[in-house]
């Protein structure tokens, strides 16, 4: 069979800005939502898409919808429903092992295809960390399992994830570019892939049980926290007690900073400072230190007292001053994760003035399994680092709600409204019910729950602001337009012909559907789920038409092939994971790799049985 399309130079453009893309997410010289404010300039300076229409990503149905999931998943994590999980499944499980893993795995799937996954992941990791203390089962056995049942139960609804969120604008905006004769595609209905979810969810539950976990149990870091002086001491190095320094009037320290005490060798954690009668926890670096003045500082019994020694500072194991201070249910020691979309990526404690702007002292960075304690405020920060922080958890949790760090310790949080559980439960079922009616758009359901949240003071509307993840925004609305400029030029059409024109003719269907199942996978490693979404919709649609097949089931594939990534950090669930669970890449390829297949050979076959 021969193209008949002629490449033209409008074809020519969006090609060039296809690879200029690609180059930029690949070389990660911009972040990535830089790359699509990049591109979405460039759609507009080219003439590609008309000035009226290039800024109409921003208000499409999949932007509304997925800014509406996050703010009811924060509606939800504000009454406390996490916790009340976790304790039903410690319950339930009555102390057996493997049903406890398999049921938290359920549980976060099927919670995934209602929220975004990062959001669930991120809600899951203290439910985790709770677990694995009451029951001693390693951290590790438990978050990589969830991370996968959450990636696939992404696929249960149309809303579970970013790709499947954006299929239905791209099938509606496709419509209007098919070949004459060509039957228009209808838009998916909220739970039209439910079938196909839940068989990916319980295959990666049977993975787990069967396989991974014995994979994870081989490879087991121990990474168990249960009490925590214990956990910190044996993974940080992290011990002893907090003893009170009190300064003399002949100690060399006086007039030194805090930045500059650290320096010393054999220099404790410092954690706090009582200074013109003000104590405070987390003392700037710029703090100086004078007589009387008092240093609460962590470290075992005998080094300090070398220290003191050496520094003329009276030691108080008896906490007289800074007992309230590091009162637990005030204070506490902590994990916290970098994601992939936090803004502190690149920039170090140092430079971000942690202790001074938000009062958390960072004692130490778990990288890539090596854990760091010497210099670590000088440290630039990068995506899956584990910090350890001292804070009061106030401050944790003001922090915490910018989503520049996920908290991985379960601490008690302000803020919370467990009275308005019944109240938000009742608001989220009717969401789904009216996403449920053929008469009301997805959106718009979803909206109204929102609103529900608001009116009944389940969430604030700042914190409703906070919930958004703004990048995850700004990715997906600049870059819907690069799809509309690639149907409208015909760039789609010619690259699915010239694809097809190699393809042998006997070549059956299904063997197509993998091979453009794989594509997007390779796609996603490299220009993200969002991305890849965008640019191979459309192309597999053309493909569909050009060898008689159904262009929505292919569509469809795409879409649940652009979350196949269970083995690389940049799948933001799985690069979450990375540093609390410790995995080393070994241990994400070895384990994810077999169920990425398995992943694609199920949707695959599911989609044509099924559709």
């Amino acid at each position: 069979m021969e193209n008949a399309l002629v490449l033209s130079s409008e074809m020519t453009l969006v090609l060039g800005l296809l690879l200029l893309t690609m180059g930029l997410f690949v070389f990660e010289r911009f972040r990535s939502d830089v790359v699509a404010l990049i591109v979405l300039v460039l759609l507009g300076l080219t003439g590609l898409v008309a000035p009226e229409d290039l800024f109409g990503g921003f208000s499409g149905s999949a932007v509304i919808s997925i800014m509406a999931t996050m703010i009811l998943g924060a509606g939800l994590e504000r009454t406390g429903a996490l916790n009340r999980l976790a304790g039903w499944l410690l319950r339930r499980s009555n102390g057996e092992e493997g049903r406890l893993l398999w049921m938290t795995s359920l549980s976060a799937g099927l919670i995934s295809s209602l929220m975004q996954n990062p959001s669930v992941m991120a809600l899951f990791m203290p439910v985790a960390s709770r677990i694995s203390s009451r029951t001693g089962i390693a951290t590790s056995r438990m978050l990589y399992p969830i991370a996968c049942a959450i990636v696939m139960g992404g696929a249960l609804t149309m809303v579970g994830n970013s790709p499947l969120i954006l299929l239905n604008d791209l099938l509606l905006s496709a419509n209007d570019k098919l070949p004459s004769g060509a039957a228009s595609m209808d838009a998916f209905k909220m739970f039209a892939p439910l079938p196909i979810g839940l068989i990916l969810v319980f295959a990666s539950i049977l993975y787990f049980r069967y396989h991974g976990d014995a994979r994870l149990h081989e490879s087991d870091r121990g990474v168990t926290p249960g009490r925590t002086q214990s956990y910190f001491a044996q993974t940080y190095g992290i011990e002893g007690e907090v003893f009170e320094l009190t300064v003399d009037t002949a100690s060399p320290l006086v007039g030194t900073t805090i930045g500059e005490l650290e320096l010393l060798e054999d220099a404790p954690l410092i954690l706090a400072l009582r200074s013109n009668g003000e104590s405070r926890l987390a003392p700037p670096g710029d703090a100086r230190i004078w007589v009387g003045d008092i240093i609460g500082a962590l470290g075992n019994a005998e080094v300090i007292g070398r220290f003191a020694k050496a520094h003329g500072l009276r030691v108080s194991v008896r906490l007289s001053e800074f007992g309230e201070l590091f009162n637990p249910s005030r204070a506490g020691i902590a994990e916290a994760v970098i994601p992939a979309n936090s803004r502190y990526i690149g920039k170090s404690a140092g430079e971000m003035r942690l202790r001074k702007r938000v009062g958390l002292s960072l004692l130490a960075i778990n990288r890539d399994r090596e854990v760091i304690r010497d210099n670590v405020r000088d440290l630039s920060l990068r995506a899956g680092d584990m910090l350890v922080f001292h804070s009061a958890w106030q401050n944790l949790a003001e922090i915490a709600s910018q989503k520049d760090f996920v908290v991985v310790t379960d601490y008690p949080k302000g803020e919370q409204r467990p009275h308005k559980f019944k109240i938000a439960m009742a608001i989220f079922a009717v969401t789904m019910l009216l996403a449920l009616s053929s008469r009301i758009p997805v959106p718009i359901a979803l909206m109204t729950g929102v609103v529900g949240m608001l009116v009944t003071g389940v969430i604030r509307m700042d914190e409703a602001y906070a919930a958004i993840n703004w990048k995850t925004v700004f990715l997906m609305a600049c870059l819907i337009p690069l799809g509309w400029a690639m149907d409208a030029s015909g760039t789609s059409a010619w690259i699915a012909g010239h694809t097809v024109d190699k393809i042998p003719a006997q070549t059956p269907i299904w063997l197509i559907e993998l091979a453009v199942a794989l594509l997007t996978v390779a796609f996603s490693l490299v220009i993200s789920h969002v991305g890849a979404t965008i640019m191979m919709v459309p192309i597999a649609i053309n493909m569909a038409l050009a060898v008689g097949a159904e262009p929505r089931v292919f569509a469809l594939i795409v879409a649940l092939s652009a979350s196949n990534n269970f083995m690389t950090a940049t799948n933001p669930v799985i690069s979450m994971i990375s540093g609390p669970g410790n995995y080393s890449q070994k241990d994400l390829l070895q384990i994810g790799l077999p169920l990425s297949m398995i992943y694609t050979c199920i949707i695959v076959l599911a989609v044509n049985l099924l559709l």
